[in-house]
């Protein structure tokens, strides 16, 4: 498994691209590639990131996996589709998030291209999953769980049999999070600020208890607040280092292969 971070930003930090990954795997039918999220400021990102082969950019992966429906986790995906459909993309899209994802990306899309859906040379299959139980993400095993954050959001779970990836999305890990990422090889925590407690989301001291608790041999934490990763950045991966975790708060572009 490869992970590459296309963007790592808060919603509205004007220097860094809304989280993105970029997840390449051997699944069960082969190589896979996976994007989970894509906000307003990552599809322009993910079209000019480093880590990723130009041809696979404009290939475009497998599945695209959203955790909630704020804008700056899926609203890149008319940019996207609008982007691989002029490219010439043949292969079928599989867009897949939580309950009213198939209500929400139309509307997201129509919204902003009334005419694409239905002109669109390749196959949009846009899926519902819910807690509970693994689903296929284009040959990769993927289950969820639901987090802390504000808005109703799943953590993702992804393996390719060998590897397996923690995505929280947004929000404080929940219980049923932390069994999501138990014995998972590289956590990916959203870190709004340094210590618990900030409503609706997650901060550094629970992404490295996640961390320890789940056994991870890597850690990412992504989403702090602008400012913090500004004015405090160097701090704090100084303790992640400290940690164990040198990789631990990536910039846009990075790579790590747990």
């Amino acid at each position: 498994m490869r992970v590459t971070f296309v963007g790592v930003g808060e919603a509205f930090d004007e220097r860094e691209p809304n989280v993105s990954l970029f997840v390449e795997g051997r699944g069960v039918k082969g190589r896979a590639t996976a994007l989970l999220d894509c906000g307003f400021t990552a599809a322009a990102a993910f079209f000019a990131c480093p880590g990723i082969a130009a041809a696979e950019r404009e290939a475009g992966p497998d599945v695209l996996w959203i955790s909630h429906f704020h804008g700056d986790h899926f609203f890149g995906l008319p940019y996207l589709l609008a982007r691989w459909h002029e490219a010439g993309r043949d292969r079928p899209l599989a867009v897949v998030g939580g309950p009213g994802a198939r209500g929400k990306v139309a509307a997201a899309v129509d919204l902003a291209y009334p005419n694409l859906r239905a002109g669109l040379h390749f196959a949009l299959d846009i899926r519902e999953v819910v807690p509970g139980g693994d689903f296929d993400l284009a040959g990769l095993s993927g289950r969820a769980a639901p987090t802390g954050h504000g808005a109703p959001c799943l953590a993702l779970r992804l393996t390719d049999g060998e590897r397996a990836l923690y995505y929280s999305g947004d929000g404080p890990p929940t219980p049923g999070c932390r069994e999501l990422a138990r014995g998972c090889d590289l956590i990916v925590q959203e870190a709004y600020g340094l210590s618990p407690g900030i409503p609706g989301h997650g901060s550094v001291e629970e992404a490295l208890s996640l961390a320890r608790e789940a056994g991870a041999g890597a850690l990412a934490v992504v989403h702090l607040r602008r400012e913090l990763r500004r004015e405090r950045g160097q701090d704090i991966r100084r303790l992640l280092t400290a940690a164990g975790y040198p990789s631990g708060l990536p910039e846009p572009g990075a790579v790590i292969v747990p």
